[in-house]
C-alpha cells in the first residue's frame, strides 16, 4: 500500500515538473525571440573585422533564419541531449557555468535560507507570547519596516556600515583578493560570506516572524490553552508543548515557500557584493544580453524552486497527519 502512494506521489511530481519546464520553455522562448537584442551583434562584440557575408553565416549556423517553431524545436532537442549552449560572456558551455556558479551561490542561498528560518521564527515565537505588550510592538514595526525594504539597498548600507565605518567584513567577493584559490581558507570564505548572507536572510525573515507570530496567537488564545493556564503551566511550558507543534507547518510553508524570493534577491545581493555566485551570472547574462546563459538560468532557477515547494509538501505531510491522508485520498 505504501510503495503504492509513493508510486503514486513521485508520478505527480514528475508529470508537474516536465509540465511546468515545458511551459517556462516556451514562455522564455517566446520572450528571447521578440527581444530587439541582435544575438549575432552580441556574439561578434566589438570585433571591428567581421563583413556582412560572416554575420549571415553566422546567422545561418544558429538557425536564424529558420521560422521559431523550428528554431524551439531544434533549441528543445539540444536541451533534451543535454547541450544548453555556449555562453557568450564566458565563451563555455552553459551547463559548466552554471555548475561553477550554483556551487558558490548554494553556500550563500543555504545559509541565509537558515538564517531566516531561525531569525524569524525566533522573533515570531517572541513576538506572540509577548503580544500586545512593548516587545510585541517594536518586533512588529522592525519586521513591517523591513518588508519594505529592498534587498540591494539594505546591502548597501551594511557595506557602507560593516565594511567600510568599522571594517568588520570585506568589501565583497567570495574569496581575498589576489589569493589563490588553492589557499583560501574555510574560514576566509566564511568571513566573505557572512555579510552578503546577512543582508539576503532579511529578505524572508520578516514574512517568517510576522506570521509564526499570528499563528501563535491564535493558538495561545485558544480554550486548551486558556485551560493550561488556569492548571499553572508556564509560558515556557505551553509553548513547548502546545504552541511549537500548531506554528511549525505555517513557518515551514513560508520557509520553503521563500525559495523563489531567495533566488530573487540573490541576484541583487551577489550583484551589490560583487559575489560571483548564480545571481551575479543571470544578471551579466541580462545586461550583456546572454540569451544561451539567460535561458540555461531560467530553467535551472525554475526547477531549483520547484524542488523546494515539492521538499514542503514532503514535510507537510511528515508534520501533519491530516494532510498526509488527504495526500493519499487524491
Amino acid at each position: 500500500m505504501k510503495s503504492k502512494y509513493y508510486l503514486k506521489l513521485t508520478g505527480k511530481y514528475l508529470l508537474r515538473m516536465v509540465t511546468l519546464l515545458i511551459a517556462v520553455s516556451i514562455i522564455s522562448f517566446i520572450l528571447v525571440s521578440l527581444s530587439p537584442v541582435d544575438p549575432v551583434q552580441q556574439y561578434v562584440g566589438s570585433v571591428p573585422n567581421v563583413s556582412v557575408e560572416q554575420r549571415a553565416k553566422i546567422a545561418e549556423y544558429w538557425g536564424l533564419n529558420d521560422p521559431p517553431v523550428e528554431r524551439f524545436l531544434a533549441w528543445g532537442k539540444s536541451l533534451l541531449h543535454g547541450d544548453f549552449g555556449v555562453s557568450l560572456i564566458y565563451r563555455r558551455p552553459v551547463l559548466d557555468v552554471i555548475k561553477e556558479k550554483f556551487a558558490t551561490s548554494l553556500a550563500l542561498m543555504m545559509t541565509a535560507w537558515v538564517f531566516s528560518g531561525i531569525i524569524g521564527f525566533a522573533i515570531g515565537c517572541a513576538m506572540g507570547i509577548f503580544n500586545g505588550k512593548w516587545i510585541d510592538k517594536i518586533l512588529k514595526k522592525v519586521c513591517l519596516i523591513m518588508c519594505s525594504i529592498p534587498t540591494f539597498w539594505i546591502g548597501i548600507v551594511f557595506l557602507m556600515l560593516f565594511s567600510v565605518q568599522l571594517g568588520w567584513f570585506p568589501m565583497g567577493m567570495s574569496v581575498p583578493k589576489g589569493v589563490p584559490a588553492d589557499q583560501v581558507t574555510i574560514l576566509q570564505r566564511i568571513h566573505h560570506l557572512i555579510l552578503p548572507a546577512l543582508t539576503l536572510s532579511f529578505l524572508s525573515f520578516a514574512n517568517v516572524a510576522l506570521h509564526t507570530r499570528e499563528k501563535l496567537v491564535d493558538v495561545l488564545e485558544s480554550d486548551y490553552v486558556l485551560f493550561a493556564k488556569a492548571r499553572g503551566e508556564s509560558k515556557w511550558s505551553i509553548l513547548k508543548r502546545h504552541g511549537l507543534r500548531n506554528i511549525m507547518l505555517p513557518a515551514i510553508t513560508m520557509q520553503f515557500g521563500s525559495f523563489s524570493e531567495l533566488f530573487g534577491g540573490s541576484v541583487l545581493a551577489e550583484t551589490v557584493f560583487s559575489y560571483p555566485g548564480l545571481g551575479a551570472a543571470a544578471s551579466a547574462a541580462g545586461m550583456g544580453s546572454d540569451i544561451p546563459l539567460l535561458l540555461g538560468i531560467t530553467l535551472f532557477s525554475t526547477l531549483f524552486v520547484f524542488v523546494g515547494n515539492m521538499l514542503a509538501n514532503i514535510i507537510y505531510g511528515i508534520v501533519d497527519p491530516q494532510i498526509r491522508e488527504g495526500y493519499r485520498n487524491e
